[in-house]
């Protein structure tokens, strides 16, 4: 696949804690393959979900970025200052007759359901009406044929909405936006040309393919990196008790980072400066070598 100059691609976490090495797999993979092709690169805060965010995360995360030498295009974009061009894109799916409300609880959808890819898929009880229930939630409208892409590394990857997922949730009950609208929506207006992040977010992509489809969006080009697993293979995250990065030493962390990506970094540059290692890596990214994978074991020796 040739890549041209008109490459943007970014790095988006959600402020619910520190990054941690995992994170930093994906923001390194994201950031080498856009400088890598003189692309354009942006951070952007996915702050949808306050009630799961940690007071000072957003700024921690940003000062982590700086310390281990990413540099990032314009200013951070912060999802929580998006409402507005969310709410636009809903009502144009309400105007098409491609969402409609929901007011099935969860516990209803669990006693209903067939399990799917990603838990109960719903099973469409409001796709005819409330039955004189109260709206809690808007749903995407989805159908039977198949809605498929190729990743840059996972390869040809493909879902049938209907059965796989169901309705989705584009608004939720509590009134936040979700974050398949959302990132569609972002991704759109700031002209991400590529999208490269975790494999844990495979699955959303066709739901954010559809979206992009009906709202005559462009469709990104995806590649999917392996996520790193801890040994009872959970994905490294706040959850799991991952541990936040080091800001004071952070050479190792990153080369680390580069050698389970596949690119082996010298061991002379093990300790180097984030300055030097990032000089090392842009001159010898190559996508051929990522691990084809969809996550990988934690080593024994990982930096925090």
């Amino acid at each position: 696949m040739t890549l041209g100059l008109s490459y943007c691609g970014r790095f988006a976490p959600s402020p619910t804690g520190p990054l941690h090495f995992g994170s930093l797999l994906a923001a390194a993979g994201s950031y080498l393959d856009a400088r890598s092709r003189d692309g354009r690169w942006l951070v952007r805060m996915e702050d949808l979900d306050p009630p799961r965010e940690m007071p000072g995360a957003a700024a921690g995360i940003l000062h982590t970025l700086e310390a281990y030498g990413f540099e990032w295009d314009g200013p951070v974009l912060y999802q929580s200052s998006r409402h507005d061009a969310y709410e636009t894109a809903l009502e144009q799916l309400r105007q098409s007759g491609m969402c409609y409300p929901c007011g099935c609880t969860r516990k209803e959808i669990a006693d209903s359901a067939l399990p799917g890819i990603e838990g109960p898929v719903y099973p469409g009880t409001c796709r005819d009406g409330l039955h004189g229930r109260e709206a809690r939630a808007w749903r995407m409208l989805t159908d039977s044929s198949e809605t498929a892409f190729e990743d840059r590394l996972q390869g040809r990857q493909s879902q049938h909405l209907a059965r796989d997922i169901g309705d989705f949730v584009l608004k939720r009950a509590d009134g936040l936006f979700a974050y398949q609208l959302a990132v569609v929506i972002d991704d759109a207006a700031q002209g991400v040309t590529d999208v490269v992040r975790g494999a844990d977010l495979l699955d959303s992509t066709p739901r954010q393919i559809w979206l992009q489809q009906v709202l005559k969006l462009p469709v990104p080009r995806y590649l999917h990196l392996p996520v790193m697993v801890n040994a009872a293979g959970e994905k490294l995250s706040k959850q799991t008790r991952a541990p936040a990065l080091q800001t004071e030493r952070p050479g190792p962390a990153l080369w680390q980072a580069l050698a389970v990506l596949g690119q082996q970094p010298p061991a002379d540059l093990r300790n180097a400066t984030p300055r030097d290692l990032w000089a090392w890596a842009l001159m010898h990214w190559n996508t051929d070598r990522l691990p084809r994978r969809r996550s990988i074991p934690q080593p024994p020796e990982a930096v925090a």
